[in-house]
């Protein structure tokens, strides 16, 4: 997996151009039912952001290309489930992932447009929650709103980490001591994120 990753960010630094597509289609899958789960998107992305903030890559177009792309994989999920319906439980991949459908049904119902803006940012409900939005029948005006302000904030958050890390190394460039540093940084973030999920989750008992 990390060959793979590697070998990623390397066709992504020599070809800018198609780099920004590339970064669309990856955040297009992070946000598509499931799809996220098959692909190392959100390892990549953090990548990526390294590159921007090297230098390497142009970050308005490669923050056009993210945002595009997540929301169009939202919208996408969202109708997917709103043309299907509930029968879409049964079919492939969320009939062999009934538990994460339930509890974003749960998350859904108690939180309504909150749930889908928070979804963005809470790993497999990223790409389970649209779905079940659309099953349930959420207005698309206010599934759009949520979306829409969703990866307005999703774009930074996930080149950020990778930004900042490259921008603040000295000439010499990457030491072991960065890497441990960045490594801790996105355990703690993707930490956060989990524990911030699963109590929002939970509720109150």
């Amino acid at each position: 997996m990390d060959e793979l990753i590697s070998r990623a960010l390397q066709y992504i630094a020599a070809n800018s151009f198609w780099a920004g597509p590339v970064v669309g289609l990856l955040a297009f899958g992070e946000s598509l039912a499931f799809v996220g789960v098959l692909i190392p998107g959100t390892a990549l992305l953090l990548g990526v952001g390294g590159l921007v903030g090297a230098g390497v890559l142009d970050p308005l177009w490669i923050a056009s290309w993210l945002f595009f792309g997540a929301i169009t994989g939202n919208w996408a999920s969202y109708v997917i489930g709103r043309k299907i319906g509930p029968q879409v439980y049964r079919r492939w991949p969320l009939n062999r992932n009934r538990r994460a459908v339930a509890r974003a049904r749960l998350f859904f119902r108690r939180y309504g447009f909150a749930a889908v803006f928070l979804s963005r940012f809470l790993g497999p409900l990223r790409a389970v929650l649209p779905v079940v939005a659309g099953v349930m029948e959420m207005s698309a005006r206010r599934f759009q709103a949520a979306n829409l302000l969703s990866g307005g904030l999703w774009v930074p958050a996930i080149l950020g980490p990778g930004y900042l890390a490259a921008d603040a190394l000295p000439e010499g460039g990457i030491t072991q001591m960065h890497v441990l540093l960045f490594a801790v940084g996105v355990l703690a973030i993707t930490g956060a994120g989990t524990w911030i999920g699963a109590r929002l989750m939970r509720g109150r008992r």
